[in-house]
């Protein structure tokens, strides 16, 4: 699948998503790094990857229907340190059946996965 990753998620997370056969991008590397979520989201559909957040924004936006675009995954834990942002991200690429979240607002917390269809 391919996947971008926001600037509020380790970039550790890249290479691990990586090496279980993701396509992966980040806002960080591709200089997208401060800039309006209108312009990532932009970058998101443009190339048809999976946003991976902890903003709840994008989730708000896609859920509302305001922005069409291949899908969000919004991590919202209680404690999202790096650590568990890249235990429970790893643990949910490993676990579910990812390509399924097409078009879909994913909101994972430590102990559920909610998966809205557009």
């Amino acid at each position: 699948m391919k996947i971008k990753l926001d600037e509020n998620i380790p970039h550790q997370l890249s290479p691990v998503l990586t090496a279980l056969g993701h396509d992966v991008r980040s806002v960080f590397d591709q200089g997208l790094t401060g800039h309006s979520d209108e312009t990532i989201w932009r970058a998101v559909a443009e190339e048809q990857r999976l946003l991976v957040t902890q903003d709840v924004d994008f989730g708000r936006v896609a859920a509302a229907g305001a922005m069409e675009g291949p899908g969000v995954l919004l991590l919202r834990l209680g404690m999202p340190s790096r650590g568990t942002l890249l235990k429970r991200a790893k643990a949910l690429f490993q676990s579910e059946d990812v390509s399924r979240w097409r078009g879909c607002v994913v909101v994972a917390t430590e102990r559920k996965i909610r998966v809205r269809r557009a």
